[in-house]
C-alpha cells in the first residue's frame, strides 16, 4: 500500500488540498530545538466559510449521515487500522510538533487515538431509539439523529487524542466536521485528514483548517452553518466560546482547565503513591488538563514524602524527545515555558520553598524546564489556586479527611482528582465528596475511551468518551403514531 501523503501544509477542504485564499502561511516550531521545521496554511474567514460549506453539502447530501451506523462503523474501524499501520509516522509527527517523548507518543497518543476510533466504530451500531409506553392510543417512539456540522476546536497538548475524542463520536453519529487544530501543533491533524480519506470517509465529511484562534477559530465559532461546537482549551477562552455559541443557541461541549488535587492518606502505599504522584505532574511535561499539580499529604507522612520526592524527582529523565529513554520533554512553546517560570518566581515571592527543580534546562535551544516541587505555600497562593500547566508540583499538609476534601475542592476547577489510600471504604467515601469529573484511586491518568471524562465548575461541561459522548453529537426526535 502506498504511504499516506499530505500536501505541504495546505488546508483540507471538501476532500481537496488547497492554499489559504490569501496565501498566508505560519511557522511550525520544533520545541526541542526552538527551530522552524515547516510552514502551514493560515486560514482566514473565506477558507473557514469554504470548509463549513463543504461540510454542509456533505451532510445535506447524505454522503455520510445517509449511511447506516454499521457502514459508518466499518469505515471508522478502518481508520483505527490505518492509525496502527502508520503508527511510526504519527508518533514522529506528534513528537516533532509538541515535543513529546517518542515513547510516550507510541504508548499513549497513537495507541489511544486508534482505540478511540475503534470504540466509536462499535458505538455507531448502537444509535437506537426507544418505544415509550403512554396512556394514549398511539405508538410513541424516539430516534437519535445527527446534529449536522460540528466545529471541533482542539488544543496543543494532545493534538491526536483530543481530535479523535471529538471527530470519532461526531462521525459515529453521522455528523460532518470542520476541525481547527491549535496553531502551534497542526501536523497530525493534516496527516489524519489524509488517513480518514484513505479509510473511505467521503469528501467534505471531515475538513481541516489550520490557523490562529482569533481569526480561523473565531470565524468557525461564529459561522451560522455550524450546528455544534466541541472545544478543549483554557477556561478563559472557554467562557468566550460558550458566550458566542450561546448567541446562536448552538450546543457546546467544553473540556477546560484543571488544577487537580492528589490526596495521599497516612495509610497509602508510599512506594506506589510516589509513582502516581510523579506521573500526575510530569506526564506530558505537565501540559495535561487532568494532571495532578497539587499534592495534599497527611501530616504524619508529609516530611517523609517530601524527602522521597526530593530524591526521586531529579532522577526523572528530561531531554531530547527522540531519545526512547526520555520521560519529560520540552514545553510546547516559548510562551508556555515563560509562564511556568513566572509562576515559580511568584512561588518564591509568596514564601514557597523549592524542594527541587525551579529552573530552565539549557539543552539544544529547546524549551525545557526541570520538574519542580514546591512546599510551604498557603492554600490561597496563586501558585496553588491557578493552573500552571507545566511540570510543577505544590505540596500541602492536612490533618483530617474533612480538611483534605475541603482543600481538594477549594479551587475553581473540577476536572480530575486522585486518592492514594489502602482503605477501601475511605477511597469510595472521599471519591463521592470530590468535585471532579473523574477520580483516580491509587494511580493517575487511567484513561480508556469507554470511560467518560469532563469537568464541573470552571473545568467545563459535557463528557467525552463513553456512550455518553454520543449524546453530545445527536438530537432526539419523538414520533407519535395515532392508532385510532
Amino acid at each position: 500500500m502506498s504511504p499516506i501523503e499530505i500536501e505541504p501544509g495546505r488546508l483540507f477542504v471538501g476532500g481537496q488540498w488547497r492554499e489559504a485564499a490569501d496565501g498566508a502561511r505560519t511557522e511550525v516550531v520544533d520545541p526541542s530545538r526552538g527551530a522552524v521545521v515547516t510552514t502551514v496554511a493560515e486560514a482566514g474567514a473565506t477558507d473557514v466559510d469554504a470548509a463549513v460549506r463543504a461540510a454542509r453539502e456533505a451532510f445535506d447530501g447524505g454522503a455520510w449521515s445517509g449511511l447506516s451506523g454499521r457502514e459508518r462503523g466499518r469505515i471508522l474501524h478502518r481508520v483505527a487500522e490505518l492509525i496502527r499501520e502508520n503508527a511510526d509516522e504519527l508518533a514522529q509527527l506528534e513528537s516533532l510538533d509538541v515535543g513529546k517523548p517518542i515513547s510516550l507518543c507510541h504508548a499513549v497518543d497513537v495507541t489511544n487515538a486508534a482505540n478511540d476510533y475503534e470504540y466509536f466504530a462499535a458505538l455507531a451500531h448502537s444509535l437506537d431509539g426507544a418505544v415509550r409506553n403512554t396512556p394514549m392510543n398511539a405508538l410513541a417512539y424516539t430516534k437519535r439523529e445527527p446534529l449536522g456540522v460540528v466545529a471541533a476546536i482542539t488544543p496543543f497538548n494532545f493534538p491526536l487524542i483530543l481530535a479523535g475524542s471529538k471527530i470519532g463520536p461526531a462521525l459515529a453519529a453521522g455528523n460532518t466536521v470542520v476541525h481547527k487544530p491549535a496553531d502551534e501543533t497542526p501536523l497530525s491533524a493534516l496527516y489524519m485528514a489524509a488517513l480518514l480519506q484513505r479509510a473511505g470517509v467521503p469528501d467534505g465529511v471531515v475538513n481541516v483548517v489550520t490557523g490562529t484562534g482569533p481569526v480561523a477559530g473565531e470565524a468557525l465559532l461564529r459561522h451560522r452553518g455550524v450546528d455544534k461546537v466541541a472545544f478543549t482549551g483554557s477556561t478563559a477562552i472557554g467562557r468566550h466560546v460558550a458566550a458566542t455559541a450561546g448567541e446562536a443557541l448552538k450546543p457546546v461541549t467544553m473540556e477546560l482547565g484543571g488544577n487537580a488535587a492528589n490526596i495521599v492518606f497516612e495509610d497509602a502505599d508510599l512506594e506506589k503513591a510516589v509513582g502516581a504522584i510523579i506521573k500526575a505532574f510530569v506526564f506530558n511535561t505537565g501540559q495535561f488538563c487532568m494532571g495532578g499539580p497539587r499534592l495534599l499529604v497527611a501530616r504524619s507522612v508529609h516530611s517523609t514524602l517530601l524527602g522521597i520526592l526530593a530524591e526521586a524527582v531529579p532522577g526523572v529523565p528530561v531531554g531530547d524527545p527522540r531519545d526512547p529513554g526520555t520521560v519529560v520533554g520540552p514545553m510546547a512553546g516559548e510562551k508556555h515555558l515563560k509562564k511556568v517560570e513566572e509562576y515559580v518566581d511568584l512561588a518564591r515571592k509568596e514564601g514557597g520553598r523549592i524542594v527541587c527543580g525551579g529552573e530552565r534546562l539549557d539543552l539544544d535551544g529547546g524549551f525545557y524546564y526541570r520538574p519542580t516541587v514546591i512546599a510551604d505555600l498557603s492554600n490561597d497562593s496563586r501558585v496553588v489556586q491557578e493552573e500552571i500547566f507545566g511540570p510543577v508540583l505544590t505540596v500541602q499538609p492536612f490533618d483530617t479527611e474533612d480538611e483534605a476534601v475541603a482543600l481538594a475542592n477549594s479551587t475553581p476547577y473540577g476536572l480530575a482528582s486522585g486518592v492514594q489510600t489502602t482503605n477501601l471504604a475511605r477511597a469510595h467515601r472521599v471519591a463521592d465528596r470530590l468535585q471532579a469529573g473523574i477520580v483516580w484511586i491509587n494511580d493517575w491518568a487511567m484513561l480508556d475511551p469507554a470511560v467518560p471524562f469532563g469537568g464541573v465548575k470552571d473545568s467545563g461541561y459535557g463528557r467525552e468518551y463513553g456512550p455518553e459522548a454520543l449524546d453530545a453529537y445527536t438530537k432526539v426526535k419523538s414520533v407519535v403514531v395515532s392508532l385510532d
